[in-house]
């Protein structure tokens, strides 16, 4: 069963009930298991029409039993919170070099490793629609995963992004049939999408499932091939008027530096990415350093992976250490500015450099202390993300479901008004 057998509940049991079905369901996607109290709280119904939703969702077998929560005194509530696989979503991580895949359900299970595919993010559509849609079938279809059952497809990417006008002013810029990024891989899909900033991704799973859960006031640097800043104010997360807040890779940090690929000079990108890390550690190579870099082949040496630096480093190879020890330094001087513009309680290191800990961290901090203001840096802590290389997916998959329930509400509601009228 999916999320689209519910519609048959319309013709016998009307559009009201299916909408407060519809939202239980939002509810304990969103919260997790609950228990009575908090759905009537949530929902402003009482406690009889909240157990009369829930036995019904029971019975048709989208709700369990989720054990016990904790009692203030006196008998613990039972937990109510949504099965596995009752709503899977395809999640599409789009990086500067590869493409990833998976398949998620309503509870963040994977329902089988991420594919990657050799995919890079492009200015044209038609070549790379062609190659991933005819992956994303074969993923789909190797792994058992008719598309019927899914609800629709949450789709990441760098870039700057604005999700309700479904488009990216970076890449996917020639559109022969002048539709909309969004609707160009509805097209190619068949399915309901949602776009976003990768960053978006980083912090949404960092806010729901990381070290940013139940805070206030938190900053999640995504420190990939790219730099990108999420942020968390007020316990909301705020994406500015167009989604295109967090820009920090793209402020000019260097005067008369590097062409940035947005067309500016020296943007922090060009001193404190990973391609700024892999352009670095080529061009040493090339002019004779010493490091065990030099074992790479010259395909490898042409676009080096932050990892394969890393490892480096781990090994007691100097020249790494150097060039990650450099990209701390020009990291903390931008989070110093970061700490003083927003106070945030917490900042979370994200992404592919992220890797690197100590040999970024450190030097990270010593640029902080020196161009932050004590009483202000003080308040802040700075970690490393828990969550995992994958964490983008989480983060999309709660987007992207949250959304597409949403609209599953809304045309409920719509249909509703046109009922009675």
């Amino acid at each position: 069963m999916n999320l689209n057998a519910l519609n048959n509940l319309s013709d016998r049991e009307g559009k009201k009930k299916l909408t407060y079905k519809y939202e239980l369901i939002k509810y304990l996607f969103s919260l997790g298991p609950s228990p009575v109290s908090v759905l009537c709280e949530m929902m402003n119904m009482s406690t009889p029409s909240i157990l009369k939703l829930i036995t019904g969702l029971m019975e048709e077998g989208w709700i369990e039993k989720k054990g016990y929560g904790i009692s203030m005194g006196g008998r613990k509530p039972d937990l109510y919170g949504l099965k596995d696989k009752k709503i899977l979503i395809i999640c599409i991580d789009i990086e500067l070099f590869h493409t990833k895949v998976v398949v998620i359900d309503n509870n963040y299970n994977f329902l089988f490793a991420p594919k990657t595919i050799a995919l890079p993010i492009s200015k044209s559509r038609a070549d790379f629609f062609n190659i991933l849609n005819t992956n994303t079938k074969d993923i789909l279809q190797s792994e058992n995963i008719p598309g019927e059952m899914l609800i629709g497809c949450s789709v990441g990417m760098p870039g700057l992004i604005d999700a309700e006008r479904g488009e990216n002013y970076s890449y996917f810029l020639n559109d022969v049939e002048n539709i909309s990024l969004t609707a160009a891989f509805e097209k190619m899909l068949k399915l309901p999408v949602v776009i976003q900033n990768d960053v978006n991704g980083s912090t949404m799973a960092e806010f729901t499932h990381g070290m940013a859960k139940g805070k206030n006031n938190v900053l999640i640097l995504l420190m990939d091939w790219g730099v990108g800043l999420g942020i968390i104010m007020d316990g909301k997360l705020r994406p500015g008027a167009c989604g295109f807040s967090g820009e920090l890779g793209h402020i000019p940090f260097v005067e008369n530096g590097a062409l940035c690929y947005c067309g500016k000079h020296g943007c922090l990108e060009t001193i404190a990415s990973g391609n700024a890390l892999s352009e670095m550690a080529k061009e040493g190579i090339l002019s004779g350093k010493n490091s065990m870099l030099n074992k790479l082949s010259n395909e490898e040496l042409e676009r080096i992976e932050p990892a394969v630096i890393i490892a480096a480093a781990n090994k007691g190879d100097q020249y790494a250490i150097q060039l990650l020890s450099n990209i701390g330094t020009h990291m903390g001087k931008g989070i110093a500015m970061l700490i003083q513009l927003f106070n945030p309680e917490l900042i979370i290191l994200s992404g592919k450099i992220a890797e690197a800990k100590q040999y970024i961290t450190l030097p990270m901090q010593q640029a902080i202390n020196t161009y932050c203001m004590t009483q202000i840096r003080e308040k802040t802590t700075i970690v490393s993300s828990e969550l995992g290389e994958n964490s983008r997916l989480i983060g999309y998959a709660t987007t992207g479901i949250a959304q597409f329930l949403d609209n599953y509400i809304k045309q409920a509601k719509t249909s509703r008004l046109k009922q009675m009228a």
